[in-house]
């Protein structure tokens, strides 16, 4: 299983974007509304998410423990660039710049 398994990249218009993605990979969305569009495939999460981030894309791994996960970047020198928030069906997540600013995220699930 990939170490960072979830990609989000940030997109002004989701509806342009899909075309583009669904190319790219080769799927069909196994999630598709109007604030996120993502594709499952070959182990790997990728999602559009409309007026995310201009860091760039995000990636995310997923962890049992969001806090611990969080408190361990942190004191590694990373800062907090987006406290944990649920995002739906017990799906919670959080993510950290590091040192040079580049997104990092962690997604913990309900067990």
């Amino acid at each position: 299983m990939a170490i960072l398994q979830t990609v989000l990249f940030p997109v002004q218009d989701v509806a342009k974007a899909k075309p583009v993605y669904t190319a790219l990979l080769g799927v069909a969305p196994s999630v598709e509304s109007p604030y996120y569009v993502g594709y499952d495939t070959e182990g790997q999460h990728i999602g559009l998410v409309p007026n995310g981030s201009t860091n760039g894309p995000a990636c995310y791994r997923h962890v049992d423990d969001l806090k611990a996960g969080l408190d361990a970047l942190v004191e590694a020198g990373a800062s907090i660039a987006q406290e944990p928030k649920e995002v739906g069906n017990g799906r919670t997540v959080a993510s950290v710049l590091d040192v040079d600013g580049n997104e990092i995220g962690l997604i913990q699930d309900r067990a």
